[in-house]
């Protein structure tokens, strides 16, 4: 199981922009709220300072997860592996068995989604189960209803 998040140049370029821009601007918005918030007055019915505070609550956890998902990145290329073997950053198309359509994902963290294609995480039950595979190939995972099988019809970037 992959214990570093897997991400593209693009996407690890775009989070550390983020995670500076909260740092940074953000501290500083969050700040000027409460402070313009606490002039109000008493602070135990001010709805402005309560949700001031829930803002900053909000945005520091989101630096602390950028923070951690980004020291621990490892950055991926998107390309299949050999043979066309399905890796973290390529997109596959999947067929469930009694099923004629097929839907594409993108495996990868949520981070990585593209327009029109759903995100599996290379650590979830399916996302392991096709880690490694190739077109052609069928799998099976535990899925909440029960054991599913998929057959891997395209594996593309």
């Amino acid at each position: 199981m992959p214990t570093a998040h897997q991400l593209s140049q693009d996407t690890y370029d775009r989070l550390q922009a983020e995670l500076e821009d909260l740092r940074t601007r953000g501290r500083i918005e969050i700040a000027r709220a409460i402070e313009a918030a606490r002039a109000l007055g008493d602070l135990s019915e001010n709805g402005d300072y309560h949700a001031a505070k829930d803002s900053q609550g909000k945005m520091e956890a989101r630096i602390r997860q950028l923070e951690a998902m980004l020291r621990d990145a490892e950055i991926v290329t998107g390309e299949t592996g050999a043979q066309g073997e399905v890796t973290t950053g390529v997109v596959v198309s999947l067929r469930y068995t009694g099923d004629e359509d097929t839907e594409r994902y993108l495996i990868g963290w949520i981070e990585e989604r593209r327009e029109g294609v759903a995100v599996i995480s290379p650590n979830s039950p399916l996302g392991q189960a096709l880690i490694g595979r190739r077109q052609g190939d069928r799998v099976s995972y535990e899925a909440p209803s029960g054991v599913q099988e998929v057959e891997i019809v395209e594996v593309g970037v």
